[in-house]
């Protein structure tokens, strides 16, 4: 009788991975309590889901979707409406990229080039990385005292000179949009820098050495090589940088303004989902009014889920499109 594991080293197909048939009872434990807690992540996930909805029931019995584009919010009537909120999240969130963005990647291309000396290059990464550990209301306070005295000549130049765009159409008062997305740059500054050089960091040496050797010049090498390769990578260092800007609250309540008028005007105060659950909650008496709070943050919640789907859904199809 011929041997089984014999026919499969002479087939020339021997899976080193396969375990069928044989008890091991470790990797199968292992297998079973990895699986379970990925089940239970998603089940939290659910579950907080459902108790938030459960709390925000109230406002959305009575207001549905119509609380989405709603501008009122009228404590004493009891008559809510959630687009300031969603409006200056997203503004002040969007701005906040658009200029951690190019930074984040000039400091990883910094530090992961040899531009600088390597002594100079070490230090320069941790210091960037050490701004994520300085506390929010920290940089609020900081945004308060040092940044907003030094932009208002700034924003008063914008206005006097460029207030014919929309963009800077109203006089400036200090606290502004403006203000709010330089200091949630500065928040998400470390996760878009750190994630963008451990991207840049794993990228093979051949692939500068290959492309330079073609004839490219060192920035032609990394627009068209590097960036290119990494392209994923980089995405997904914005969008965590995204999620963590729109969920930010402290810093944000300090210096957004906490107006509730909608206005193009980056000059112009604000207010965001998380500053005014982090103003009104502690004091929410009415029902109606916990309610509508909590379905700003059940409203906060999606928006960072449709975020991070969206960003793995377009990871995908870089990777697809660079394996094709």
């Amino acid at each position: 009788m011929t041997n089984p594991s014999r026919q499969v080293a002479n087939s020339g197909n021997i899976d080193i991975t396969n375990t069928k048939g044989i008890n091991f009872f470790l990797e199968t434990g292992f297998n079973w309590l990895v699986h379970g807690f990925a089940l239970l992540t998603v089940a939290v996930l659910f579950w907080m889901s459902w108790v938030i909805f459960q709390q925000a029931y109230p406002s959305i019995a009575k207001f549905g979707l119509g609380f989405l584009w709603s501008q009122e919010w009228d404590v004493a009537g009891d008559v809510f409406g959630a687009l300031p909120y969603i409006y200056g999240t997203l503004v002040s969130s969007i701005l906040a990229l658009i200029l951690a963005v190019p930074i984040g990647l000039a400091v990883a291309l910094v530090t992961t080039e040899d531009f600088l000396p390597k002594w100079v290059r070490s230090p320069i990464a941790l210091l960037v990385e050490l701004i994520a550990a300085i506390p929010s209301v920290i940089i609020g306070l900081w945004g308060i005292y040092i940044l907003i005295p030094w932009l208002n000549p700034l924003q008063g130049w914008l206005f006097q000179h460029l207030q014919i765009i929309p963009l800077f159409s109203t006089e400036p008062f200090g606290q502004s949009m403006l203000v709010a997305g330089i200091v949630l740059a500065i928040m998400i500054l470390p996760t878009m820098a750190a994630i963008s050089r451990d991207v840049l960091l794993v990228i093979p040496q051949e692939l500068r050495t290959g492309s330079m050797a073609l004839g490219s010049t060192r920035w032609e090498a990394i627009f068209k090589v590097l960036i290119p390769a990494g392209a994923s990578g980089i995405l997904s260092a914005a969008m965590l940088a995204l999620g963590r800007a729109l969920g930010e609250t402290m810093a944000v309540t300090m210096v957004i303004g906490n107006s509730s008028v909608i206005s193009i005007s980056l000059l112009e105060a604000g207010y965001s989902i998380p500053a005014v659950l982090a103003n009104e909650f502690p004091e929410a008496d009415s029902i109606l009014h916990i309610g509508s709070l909590t379905y700003l943050g059940l409203i906060l919640f999606a928006l960072t889920l449709a975020v991070n789907i969206g960003a793995v859904l377009i990871i995908q199809l870089i990777r697809g499109e660079q394996q094709s």
